[in-house]
This record gives structure tokens, C-alpha cells and sequence, in this order.
């Protein structure tokens, strides 16, 4: 007796232990997301805004590598040199037979070691355009992080919505398929007591079975819509998800001139052509720079010897400096630099172009946008009272059919009818708020 007591206390005890192997613990499978938590989580975890945010940090190296330019540079060198012969001077003759000898003017071993400083004072602005250049890359990169957070963010609507969608596409066909097994379920009785003929409730049955098949599909798009939501928010692609719905709407209208202005002003592409037409600017002063002599500064510090030590030698000195003020012009390259010059300003009057045709997409999209809202704000009132009447229209067929007063075919119609007008309804409340995520796309937020 006391072994089956154990036994059933274990039995109840691993029955309220929290599944510590499952793959999903039981806050994560009840977690619902919101749109705004579903944003901030994708743009935390995707990929591709990680590896934006290390180009940021590359710039920013960029920038420090062109402002140590700036500085003086310090290098060091030692050599070994070894000659051929010892060279000796000529002995000079004092007459009467004697002669002052010739002694050695050399060592077949030498060595150096040299300290060198060398400080920049004049570039033809090279160096300055270097690091203006630098500068302007990291805010280049900065923008087109904040674009693809936008595009990241319209991606997380498309599939927020579409898990919305197909849930409620799922729900449809469910009712659909309820609906039907009801009037088969009508349809089989009244054949069985010879009130219908066979191919009434042969029909009915055979829309029961689309219907059906309907259902797989629908169950299916909505495991997919799932999935394509986990993908976009960096999760497991197999992890449950809910999401919390949004029906309503607000009949809000916007002024296109304002939206435009706003447009213009916030779109990171506007921002990314803008930094690159101002580093044309520096690319240009950065080719100009040819024009102009290079001056700088050198400093030597030298020990030479005989020995490895470099501790001097009669041949050498122990040590010695030099400091040098060093100016090189290249002044005749046949046109080099006066082409690159020209090349980019060409290059900068192609941007002014592509900002040009950049402004005029975005009018076109903004439009485009701005046109798909109100047509989905006009069909929402349109399609929610083709809704209640096909609902009532179906009652009104089931009613009839009941009193063999119609055939199968007005209920499978009326049917079709009320699935084709629910479709279109939940169709019209998300088109809106995609319509809505597009709109503040083209405006340049989320």
C-alpha cells in the first residue's frame, strides 16, 4: 500500500513540475507580441543590422587612421653595411726618401642605427579632405543603418499583419466548413426520407469537401505566416507566436504637400545622397591637392660604428643629427591631376542628378501610398455590410431550404457569398494598416 501511495505522489508531482527539457519554456509558448515589441525585437536581433553597426565602427577606425595623418611619425632603422676593400689615402712624399704614410679612410664593417621623426606641414589640403572624407563616412553609415531599420521595420508589419491575416483567413474557412457540415447534415436527412433527389446532397457534399480543402490550405498559411514572422524577427523558425490583433481604424486624411516635406526631409536615401554629393566635394578638394607642392619636416638622430654597438670609431661619429626642411612639387604629370579633378566633378553632377530622380520616386511613392490607404479606408464601411447582409442572406436561404421552399444550390451560394464577403472584409482592415506601414515607410519612420 505505501508503494502505490509513492507511487501516485510521484505521478502528481511530475505532473505540476514545469517541463525544465521542453524545447519552450511555458512563459515563451503564452508570449503574445504587440507590433511595437515586435519591431524592437527584430531590429535587436537581425543580422544584417549587426553587421551596419559594425561598418559604423569600421568608420569610425576610418576616422581615427586619417586624424593621426595629422601627427608627427616616428620610425627607427638599423643596418650593417659590409665593403669590398679598406681604402687608403696616399702616402705624402717629404723628400730626401721620406714620406708621411697613407692611412685607412674606411672599415670593411659599418654599422647605423637611425631615429627619424617626420612632421607634415602643407599637403595641398590632402590630409584635411582625408579626414573630412573620413568624418562623413561614419555618417554615411549611420544612415543606412536607419534604412534598413526602416525597411526592417516594414518587413515586421508585412508579416505582423500577415499572421493577422491568416488567422483570420483560417477562422473563414472554419466556419465555412461548420456551416456546410450543417446543411450536408440537413441535405442527408431530407434525402433519406425522399424529400430531395440524390445529386442535391451529392452538390452539398461535394462543397463540403472543397470547403474542406480550403481548411488545409488556410491551416497551412498560417503556420507559414508563423514562421515568416519568427525568420524576420530572428527566432527559432519553428517557435509558437501569437500576436495581438487590431481591428480598428481611424479615417485620418494628410495634406500630400506636408507629406512630402516630410518625406524629403526624414528619407535616409535623401540623407545617403546628400553625404555623398558633400564627399565630392572633398574627393575634389582632395584632387586639387596635386596642384600644390608637399611640405614637411624630418629630423635624424644617428649612431654609427664599427661594432654592432654603434659606439662610434675613428671613422665614425659615436653620434650625430640632422633636421631638414623638405618641400617636393610635382609639377608637370601631362594632365593627370587636372583629369581627376574633372572626374569628380562629373561625378558629383551625377548625384545631383540621382537625388533629382530620387526626389521624384518618392512623390511617386508617397502618392502610390497615400491612394492605397483611402482605398482601403473606403472598403472597410463597404465590405463589414456585405458582410451582415450575406450573414443574413444565408439565414434567410437556410430557413427556406428547411421549408422546401428552395434548393441546396441558393444555400451553397449564399454561402460562398458570406465566405467571399468575410474574406474581403478582413482583407480591407489589414490592407489598410499595410497601407498605413507603407505610408509611413515613404514618410521615413515606423
Amino acid at each position: 500500500m505505501k508503494y502505490n501511495v509513492s507511487f501516485i505522489g510521484l505521478f502528481l508531482a511530475l505532473l505540476v513540475t514545469p517541463p525544465f527539457f521542453s524545447g519552450q519554456s511555458i512563459a515563451e509558448e503564452k508570449k503574445v507580441y504587440a507590433l511595437p515589441e515586435s519591431i524592437e525585437e527584430a531590429i535587436a536581433n537581425n543580422w544584417v543590422l549587426k553587421a551596419k553597426k559594425e561598418k559604423i565602427d569600421q568608420a569610425r577606425y576610418v576616422k581615427k587612421q586619417a586624424g593621426s595623418e595629422f601627427l608627427p611619425k616616428l620610425s627607427t632603422s638599423y643596418s650593417y653595411t659590409r665593403l669590398d676593400e679598406v681604402k687608403r689615402s696616399a702616402a705624402v712624399p717629404l723628400g730626401g726618401g721620406l714620406a708621411i704614410p697613407g692611412r685607412d679612410l674606411n672599415t670593411k664593417d659599418n654599422y647605423q642605427w637611425k631615429f627619424t621623426a617626420t612632421q607634415p606641414l602643407f599637403t595641398g589640403f590632402a590630409l584635411l579632405s582625408s579626414y573630412q572624407l573620413a568624418k562623413l563616412g561614419i555618417d554615411q553609415s549611420e544612415m543606412e543603418l536607419e534604412l534598413e531599420k526602416l525597411d526592417l521595420a516594414l518587413k515586421v508589419k508585412y508579416a505582423y499583419f500577415g499572421i493577422l491575416k491568416a488567422e483570420k483567413a483560417l477562422a473563414v474557412a472554419r466556419m465555412a466548413v461548420e456551416s456546410l457540415e450543417a446543411h450536408v447534415k440537413v441535405a442527408r436527412s431530407f434525402y433519406k426520407v425522399g424529400m430531395i433527389p440524390i445529386n442535391d446532397l451529392l452538390k452539398a457534399e461535394v462543397e463540403l469537401g472543397n470547403a474542406q480543402y480550403d481548411l488545409v490550405r488556410a491551416q497551412n498559411a498560417d503556420r507559414l505566416s508563423r514562421s515568416a514572422f519568427n525568420i524576420v524577427l530572428s527566432r527559432p523558425v519553428n517557435a509558437p507566436v501569437n500576436v495581438k490583433d487590431v481591428l480598428g481604424y481611424k479615417p485620418r486624411k494628410g495634406v500630400f504637400e506636408e507629406y512630402l516635406e516630410t518625406a524629403l526631409e526624414n528619407r535616409p536615401e535623401m540623407k545617403v545622397l546628400e553625404i555623398n554629393i558633400l564627399q565630392t566635394d572633398q574627393d575634389i578638394r582632395l584632387a586639387r591637392s596635386g596642384f600644390y607642392p608637399e611640405i614637411g619636416l624630418e629630423f635624424d638622430y644617428i649612431k654609427e660604428g664599427d661594432d654592432p654597438d654603434v659606439s662610434g670609431s675613428p671613422f665614425h661619429d659615436s653620434s650625430s643629427w640632422q633636421a631638414m626642411a623638405v618641400a617636393s612639387w610635382n609639377f608637370w604629370e601631362w594632365g593627370k591631376t587636372h583629369y581627376s579633378v574633372k572626374e569628380k566633378k562629373a561625378f558629383k553632377r551625377e548625384l545631383i542628378q540621382t537625388k533629382m530622380g530620387l526626389q521624384d520616386s518618392i512623390r511617386l511613392e508617397l502618392k502610390e501610398a497615400m491612394l492605397s490607404l483611402d482605398e482601403a479606408r473606403e472598403n472597410i464601411p463597404t465590405t463589414k455590410k456585405a458582410v451582415e447582409q450575406a450573414e443574413e442572406n444565408l439565414r434567410v436561404s437556410e430557413e427556406r431550404y428547411k421549408a422546401q421552399v428552395t434548393t441546396s444550390t441558393e444555400v451553397l451560394d449564399a454561402q460562398t457569398l458570406l465566405t467571399q464577403a468575410r474574406t474581403n472584409y478582413y482583407n480591407a482592415i489589414y490592407d489598410e494598416k499595410l497601407a498605413r506601414a507603407k505610408l509611413m515607410r515613404a514618410l521615413g519612420a515606423y
